[in-house]
């Protein structure tokens, strides 16, 4: 019972209590990169932890005394192996089966949001087809539309979109600024992690960690971008372009260089500040990588 306790308040931590203050540290738009893989640990951290306190909590008889073995056997994952000579009874089925369905349940959510994402994508791709004409020079496609917007479609068909009151009001060096914003989302997957978090919020709606894990990767996947192009560009000229292209609407599979969070993303590029100490990036490394395992040891730790 001890054991379940402090998985459940674990838990509890990780997807109550930490998201808050995590979404206000002030390191986190300093390093976006490293915000962005604290918080999926963070999520991965409830997802173990809970799976762990329902499978305490169901779990009639401890047969888990024997460690991670037991725990592993018990889950049906070491089907050979034997918990303090024990086997396995029917009165044990529903703690791996209630432990599963939460690890199910962001898993499911998930492949169909990648299914939906999928399928927006291709119905959007149908549409440029109709109403896009090809733009070699830039490598985008050029819809005529009056409102500025420069946008991507990640995922297997990728394709970045530029409208043409983008082309109008853009100089050629904010152009070529806002379309490597475009291309560094291209390169480094940006939808893959809002893709998870889209699917952690659908599971758990109503939590915290949802909430605040969907608007932050939303926002920090855009700061990394932002990152990528002001290597090749300056400040001012990429501050200007997102500043008109910020009002511009792109649909909901794409990313795009304005839309939420383009205040806030402006002030970081014309007031940059200095990356985190080297030890506050270790011991967040440190911290996303041990968070998950905390659980593992406290339900094995026998």
């Amino acid at each position: 019972m001890i054991t379940t306790v402090v998985l459940a308040v674990y838990a509890f931590l990780a997807g109550a209590v930490v998201p808050a203050p995590l979404s206000r540290a002030r390191w986190t738009h300093r390093s976006p990169v490293l915000s962005v893989l604290a918080w999926q640990g963070l999520m991965v951290t409830f997802v173990v932890a809970t799976m762990l306190a329902v499978y305490h909590l169901v779990l009639t008889e401890q047969h888990a005394h024997a460690g991670l073995v037991g725990l592993l056997t018990l889950c049906g994952l070491a089907a050979d192996a034997t918990v303090g000579g024990a086997v396995p009874t029917l009165s044990d089925t529903p703690a791996p089966v209630a432990a599963a369905a939460v690890v199910l349940l962001p898993v499911v959510r998930l492949a169909r949001c990648a299914w939906r994402a999928h399928r927006a994508r291709l119905r959007h791709l149908d549409l440029l087809a109709l109403v896009g004409e090809p733009a070699p020079e830039h490598g985008a496609t050029v819809v005529d539309h009056h409102v500025p917007a420069v946008y991507c479609l990640p995922g297997r068909y990728r394709r970045v979109v530029v409208t043409r009151g983008a082309l109008d009001v853009l100089s050629e060096e904010q152009l070529r600024a806002v379309l490597e914003h475009e291309r560094a989302h291209l390169r480094g997957r940006h939808h893959l992690p809002r893709l998870w978090t889209d699917a952690f919020s659908r599971a758990f709606p109503g939590l915290p960690l949802a909430r605040h894990a969907e608007e932050q990767t939303a926002l920090l996947v855009e700061m990394i971008a932002d990152d990528r192009a002001l290597r090749s560009h300056a400040r001012e000229t990429l501050a200007t372009a997102m500043y008109a292209v910020a009002a511009g609407r792109v649909p909901r599979a794409a990313l795009g260089a304005g839309g939420a969070g383009a205040l806030i993303r402006l002030g970081r590029i014309l007031a940059p500040q200095p990356r985190p100490r080297r030890l506050t990036r270790l011991g967040v490394l440190a911290a996303t990588a041990t968070a998950p395992l905390l659980p593992l040891l406290v339900a094995c730790g026998h």
